[in-house]
């Protein structure tokens, strides 16, 4: 049974930082790609960040430079660090794994002004 099972998200204040988890299970997670993806109120669900098994990592322009994804194959784990958050990255975060196509149950940031 495949879970991906997000963590960390929180109310932040506007240029602040959080760190989001995402611990897989019922996967082969080191060979797998993964993937951060947000949907904020009223919007379509949108990718932030993606890393394949070797580690290459792909971002949004609008993440770029402010977000790190990364990944602990030991541990079945992706993390998205965030800094220099700004109101219009509020939104549920959501981990996706890509075989099988899966996602976890999202969490929710909030980024006051």
């Amino acid at each position: 049974q495949v879970q991906l099972v997000e963590s960390g998200g929180g109310l932040v204040q506007a240029g602040g930082s959080l760190r989001l988890s995402c611990a897989a299970s019922g996967i082969i997670f080191s060979i797998n790609t993964m993937g951060w993806f947000r949907q904020a109120p009223g919007k379509q669900r949108e990718l932030v960040a993606t890393i394949t098994g070797g580690g290459t990592t792909n971002y949004s322009d609008s993440v770029k430079g402010r977000f790190t994804i990364s990944r602990d194959n030991a541990k079945n784990s992706v993390y998205l660090q965030m800094s220099s958050l700004k109101p219009d990255d509020t939104a549920v975060y959501y981990c996706r794994s890509w075989k099988p196509y899966y996602w976890g149950q999202g969490t929710q940031v909030t980024v006051s002004s």
